[in-house]
C-alpha cells in the first residue's frame, strides 16, 4: 500500500481526515497532529515528519502563517526572502534524501478586508500572490509539481467559498465542511492519484476539477 504524508497549516488539518477516508484501502495517509504553521517550523520538523518516514508522496502547503503581519506593521512573520530560502531547503532536502514524489500546494486565497475585521493581524492578498510566485519559481526550477489550490478556490468563486474571517476554513469549524475545504480535499485526492498513476509529468500541472464518486 502506498504511503502519503500531508504537512501544512490548518488548511491541511481541515482536509486531512477526509483525504485519509477517501484513500482508505489504497494508501496510508499520515499528517502531524500539530499545525505546522510557518515554513520555518516545517523545516525544523522535516526529519520527523518526512525524512524518517520516506513516504511515496509528500503534499506540502505553507505560507499563510509566514505572510501574517501585525496591524500597522510592514514586516511579515517570515519575510519573503526567508520563506523562499526555507521553501527551497525543504524541497531540496526531500528530493535529495528520499525517493518521495513532492507536491507543493500554493497558498489559498484570502479576503483581506474580511480578515482584517475578524482577526488580530492582517493577511494581504498581494502577499499571497507574491509568496505563491516565489514558491512556484523554486518548484519549477527543481522540477517539483505544483498543486494550484489558489486557482481551485478562485475559479470556484472566492468570496462565495471563504468563511467570514476571509480564509478557506479549517478544523476549527465543526459545523460542517466549509465549501472551500470540500473543493480542496477533492483536489488532494485527484492530484495524489494522478501522481501515482503517472498522469502528471509537468512541474506546473493542471487537471480538470472533477469530484470522485
Amino acid at each position: 500500500m502506498k504511503s502519503i504524508v500531508l504537512v501544512g497549516d490548518s488548511i491541511r488539518m481541515g482536509y486531512q481526515e477526509t483525504v485519509r477516508a477517501e484513500l482508505a484501502g489504497w494508501a496510508n495517509v499520515w499528517g502531524p497532529d500539530q499545525n505546522c504553521k510557518t515554513s520555518e517550523n516545517l523545516l525544523a520538523n522535516l526529519d520527523e515528519y518526512v525524512i524518517k518516514r520516506q513516504p511515496d508522496v509528500l503534499h506540502i502547503n505553507c505560507g499563510l502563517h509566514d505572510l501574517k503581519k501585525g496591524f500597522g506593521h510592514d514586516t511579515a512573520q517570515v519575510p519573503l526572502n526567508e520563506y523562499s530560502d526555507n521553501a527551497r531547503t525543504i524541497m531540496t532536502r526531500v528530493k535529495k534524501e528520499t525517493d518521495t514524489i513532492v507536491i507543493w500546494a500554493l497558498t489559498t486565497p484570502v479576503n483581506q478586508e474580511w480578515h482584517h475585521n475578524n482577526k488580530k493581524y492582517d493577511r494581504f492578498e498581494a502577499d499571497v500572490a507574491t509568496y505563491n510566485a516565489a514558491a512556484t519559481d523554486i518548484a519549477r526550477e527543481l522540477n517539483i509539481v505544483v498543486n494550484d489550490l489558489f486557482s481551485v478556490i478562485t475559479s470556484g468563486g472566492r468570496d462565495d467559498l471563504l468563511l467570514p474571517d476571509g480564509l478557506t476554513g479549517d478544523q476549527a469549524h465543526p459545523a460542517g465542511t466549509p465549501p472551500a475545504i470540500a473543493l480542496v480535499w477533492f483536489d488532494q485526492v485527484r492530484f495524489v492519484i494522478a501522481i501515482l498513476e503517472g498522469a502528471i509529468e509537468s512541474p506546473l500541472s493542471s487537471l480538470p476539477l472533477r469530484r470522485r464518486r
